[in-house]
Protein backbone atom coordinates (compact mmCIF):
# COMPACT_ATOMS: atom_id res chain seq x y z
CA UNK A 1 0.00 0.00 0.00
CA UNK A 2 1.45 3.40 -0.91
CA UNK A 3 -0.27 5.51 1.93
CA UNK A 4 -3.56 6.77 2.34
CA UNK A 5 -4.59 10.46 1.03
CA UNK A 6 -7.49 12.87 1.70
CA UNK A 7 -8.11 14.98 -1.56
CA UNK A 8 -10.14 18.19 -0.36
CA UNK A 9 -12.29 19.30 -3.28
CA UNK A 10 -15.43 21.12 -3.81
CA UNK A 11 -15.01 20.52 -7.90
CA UNK A 12 -16.57 16.82 -8.30
CA UNK A 13 -14.91 16.41 -11.43
CA UNK A 14 -11.49 17.13 -10.40
CA UNK A 15 -12.53 15.20 -6.99
CA UNK A 16 -13.30 12.54 -8.70
CA UNK A 17 -10.71 12.34 -11.47
CA UNK A 18 -7.66 12.48 -8.16
CA UNK A 19 -9.61 9.66 -6.46
CA UNK A 20 -9.97 7.91 -9.40
CA UNK A 21 -6.36 8.33 -10.32
CA UNK A 22 -4.69 7.75 -7.20
CA UNK A 23 -6.54 4.56 -6.26
CA UNK A 24 -5.12 3.11 -9.23
CA UNK A 25 -1.63 4.18 -8.31
CA UNK A 26 -2.29 2.19 -4.97
CA UNK A 27 -3.38 4.76 -2.46
CA UNK A 28 -5.93 4.31 -0.37
CA UNK A 29 -8.56 7.85 -0.71
CA UNK A 30 -10.45 9.35 1.57
CA UNK A 31 -12.71 13.15 0.13
CA UNK A 32 -13.73 16.00 1.62
CA UNK A 33 -15.89 18.72 -0.18
CA UNK A 34 -15.57 21.09 2.27
CA UNK A 35 -13.16 22.11 4.98
CA UNK A 36 -15.23 21.49 7.93
CA UNK A 37 -15.75 18.22 7.09
CA UNK A 38 -11.86 17.79 5.81
CA UNK A 39 -10.85 18.84 9.63
CA UNK A 40 -13.13 15.97 10.67
CA UNK A 41 -12.00 13.16 8.28
CA UNK A 42 -8.23 13.84 8.83
CA UNK A 43 -8.69 14.15 12.69
CA UNK A 44 -10.57 10.32 12.21
CA UNK A 45 -8.35 8.59 9.21
CA UNK A 46 -5.08 9.77 9.95
CA UNK A 47 -3.97 10.76 6.15
CA UNK A 48 -0.11 10.26 5.07
CA UNK A 49 -0.90 12.94 3.16
CA UNK A 50 -3.44 15.59 1.57
CA UNK A 51 -4.28 17.40 -1.48
CA UNK A 52 -5.75 20.43 -0.23
CA UNK A 53 -7.77 23.37 -2.53
CA UNK A 54 -7.66 26.92 -1.55
CA UNK A 55 -11.22 27.34 -2.19
CA UNK A 56 -13.44 25.74 -0.21
CA UNK A 57 -17.05 26.27 1.20
CA UNK A 58 -17.51 26.79 5.21
CA UNK A 59 -13.60 26.84 5.79
CA UNK A 60 -11.45 28.26 3.43
CA UNK A 61 -8.26 25.95 2.47
CA UNK A 62 -5.69 28.47 3.79
CA UNK A 63 -7.55 28.12 7.40
CA UNK A 64 -8.07 24.56 7.08
CA UNK A 65 -4.02 24.12 6.29
CA UNK A 66 -3.22 26.38 8.97
CA UNK A 67 -5.65 24.25 11.92
CA UNK A 68 -3.88 21.12 9.96
CA UNK A 69 -0.50 22.28 10.84
CA UNK A 70 -1.03 23.14 14.51
CA UNK A 71 -1.84 19.47 15.04
CA UNK A 72 0.48 17.60 13.03
CA UNK A 73 3.43 17.53 10.09
CA UNK A 74 0.83 15.99 7.55
CA UNK A 75 2.21 16.68 3.98
CA UNK A 76 -0.05 19.39 2.25
CA UNK A 77 -0.06 19.43 -1.26
CA UNK A 78 -2.18 22.86 -2.29
CA UNK A 79 -4.31 23.56 -5.48
CA UNK A 80 -5.31 26.89 -6.25
CA UNK A 81 -6.65 28.65 -9.53
CA UNK A 82 -4.78 31.61 -8.41
CA UNK A 83 -0.97 31.86 -9.81
CA UNK A 84 0.40 34.62 -8.50
CA UNK A 85 4.08 34.69 -6.72
CA UNK A 86 1.49 36.05 -3.62
CA UNK A 87 -1.08 33.43 -3.69
CA UNK A 88 1.90 31.09 -3.36
CA UNK A 89 3.62 32.85 -0.64
CA UNK A 90 0.16 32.56 1.41
CA UNK A 91 -0.46 28.93 1.10
CA UNK A 92 3.58 28.18 1.53
CA UNK A 93 3.23 30.58 4.75
CA UNK A 94 -0.39 28.79 5.80
CA UNK A 95 1.67 25.28 6.52
CA UNK A 96 1.67 23.69 2.77
CA UNK A 97 4.64 21.84 2.13
CA UNK A 98 3.65 22.68 -1.79
CA UNK A 99 1.81 23.89 -4.24
CA UNK A 100 0.15 23.54 -7.49
CA UNK A 101 -1.53 25.58 -10.27
CA UNK A 102 -4.47 24.18 -11.97
CA UNK A 103 -4.91 23.07 -14.52
CA UNK A 104 -2.37 20.87 -13.57
CA UNK A 105 -0.78 17.69 -15.40
CA UNK A 106 -1.41 14.49 -13.18
CA UNK A 107 2.18 12.76 -14.00
CA UNK A 108 3.37 15.77 -12.37
CA UNK A 109 0.93 15.60 -9.12
CA UNK A 110 2.49 12.01 -8.54
CA UNK A 111 5.96 13.17 -8.87
CA UNK A 112 4.90 16.08 -6.16
CA UNK A 113 3.71 13.71 -3.90
CA UNK A 114 5.94 10.81 -4.25
CA UNK A 115 8.87 13.75 -3.81
CA UNK A 116 6.85 15.20 -0.33
CA UNK A 117 6.46 11.50 0.84
CA UNK A 118 10.44 11.14 0.35
CA UNK A 119 10.89 14.69 2.08
CA UNK A 120 8.57 13.71 5.38
CA UNK A 121 10.11 10.10 5.82
CA UNK A 122 13.28 12.14 6.27
CA UNK A 123 12.49 14.93 8.31
CA UNK A 124 10.02 13.03 10.79
CA UNK A 125 11.37 9.75 11.52
CA UNK A 126 13.00 10.07 14.80
CA UNK A 127 16.39 7.69 15.87
CA UNK A 128 13.75 6.90 18.44
CA UNK A 129 10.58 7.17 19.36
CA UNK A 130 9.37 7.95 23.57
CA UNK A 131 6.47 7.89 25.17
CA UNK A 132 6.07 7.97 28.78
CA UNK A 133 8.82 5.25 29.27
CA UNK A 134 8.69 3.47 26.15
CA UNK A 135 11.12 3.64 23.84
CA UNK A 136 11.19 2.27 20.39
CA UNK A 137 14.19 2.43 17.63
CA UNK A 138 12.78 1.71 14.19
CA UNK A 139 15.88 1.31 12.34
CA UNK A 140 16.88 -1.70 14.82
CA UNK A 141 13.40 -2.75 15.48
CA UNK A 142 14.22 -2.60 19.51
CA UNK A 143 11.68 -1.61 22.26
CA UNK A 144 11.97 -0.71 25.50
CA UNK A 145 10.14 -0.02 28.46
CA UNK A 146 11.53 1.31 31.62
CA UNK A 147 15.12 0.23 30.71
CA UNK A 148 14.26 -3.08 30.28
CA UNK A 149 14.05 -4.78 26.36
CA UNK A 150 10.90 -6.12 25.17
CA UNK A 151 10.69 -8.93 22.48
CA UNK A 152 8.10 -8.71 19.85
CA UNK A 153 7.18 -9.83 16.37
CA UNK A 154 7.34 -8.35 13.37
CA UNK A 155 3.42 -7.53 13.26
CA UNK A 156 3.44 -6.51 17.06
CA UNK A 157 6.34 -3.88 16.64
CA UNK A 158 4.52 -2.56 13.53
CA UNK A 159 1.42 -2.26 15.52
CA UNK A 160 3.73 -0.55 18.12
CA UNK A 161 5.08 1.28 16.36
CA UNK A 162 1.73 2.95 14.43
CA UNK A 163 0.50 4.07 18.05
CA UNK A 164 3.83 5.45 18.74
CA UNK A 165 3.68 8.11 16.08
CA UNK A 166 0.21 8.47 16.78
CA UNK A 167 1.00 9.27 20.92
CA UNK A 168 -2.68 10.24 22.41
CA UNK A 169 -4.87 10.04 19.51
CA UNK A 170 -7.61 7.18 19.16
CA UNK A 171 -6.67 5.07 16.56
CA UNK A 172 -10.43 3.52 14.95
CA UNK A 173 -10.30 -0.37 14.01
CA UNK A 174 -10.08 0.83 10.22
CA UNK A 175 -6.91 3.06 10.33
CA UNK A 176 -5.34 0.42 12.22
CA UNK A 177 -6.44 -2.23 9.83
CA UNK A 178 -5.12 -0.92 6.84
CA UNK A 179 -1.76 0.53 8.33
CA UNK A 180 -1.23 -2.75 9.59
CA UNK A 181 -2.67 -5.59 7.88
CA UNK A 182 -3.59 -3.40 4.61
CA UNK A 183 -6.57 -5.13 4.17
CA UNK A 184 -10.31 -5.59 5.93
CA UNK A 185 -10.59 -8.61 7.77
CA UNK A 186 -14.15 -7.95 8.29
CA UNK A 187 -16.36 -6.79 11.14
CA UNK A 188 -16.74 -10.42 13.00
CA UNK A 189 -12.44 -10.23 12.87
CA UNK A 190 -10.91 -10.06 16.59
CA UNK A 191 -7.26 -9.72 15.02
CA UNK A 192 -6.72 -6.47 16.62
CA UNK A 193 -8.03 -7.40 19.87
CA UNK A 194 -5.66 -10.43 20.03
CA UNK A 195 -2.66 -8.23 19.14
CA UNK A 196 -3.43 -5.42 21.40
CA UNK A 197 -3.91 -7.98 24.26
CA UNK A 198 0.03 -9.41 23.31
CA UNK A 199 1.53 -6.18 23.49
CA UNK A 200 -0.37 -5.68 26.76
CA UNK A 201 1.26 -8.69 28.11
CA UNK A 202 4.71 -7.92 27.19
CA UNK A 203 4.49 -4.04 27.79
CA UNK A 204 2.95 -4.42 31.17
CA UNK A 205 5.20 -7.31 32.86
CA UNK A 206 6.59 -7.10 35.71
CA UNK A 207 3.71 -5.06 37.09
CA UNK A 208 4.67 -2.22 34.63
CA UNK A 209 1.44 0.60 33.72
CA UNK A 210 -1.14 0.26 31.08
CA UNK A 211 -0.16 2.61 28.31
CA UNK A 212 -2.45 0.84 25.59
CA UNK A 213 -5.95 1.91 26.36
CA UNK A 214 -9.63 0.51 25.18
CA UNK A 215 -11.61 3.75 23.81
CA UNK A 216 -14.68 1.46 23.82
CA UNK A 217 -16.75 1.95 20.54
CA UNK A 218 -14.30 3.28 18.42
CA UNK A 219 -10.55 2.10 18.90
CA UNK A 220 -7.58 1.83 20.94
CA UNK A 221 -5.19 4.85 22.39
CA UNK A 222 -1.51 5.16 23.39
CA UNK A 223 -1.55 7.17 26.26
CA UNK A 224 -1.14 7.24 30.20
CA UNK A 225 -4.46 6.58 32.55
Amino acid sequence: MNGRILVVEDDRRIRDLLRRGLLFEGYTIDTAEDGETALRVAREMVPDAIILDVMLPKLDGLEVCRRLRSASNVPILMLTARDSVQDRVTGLDAGADDYMVKPFAFDELLARLRALFRRHRMEVAPEVYRYADLELTPRTRQVRRGGDGVELTAKEFDLLELFMRHPGQVLTREVIYEHIWEYDFGGESNIIEVYVRYLRSKLEAGGKSRLLQTVRGVGYALREN
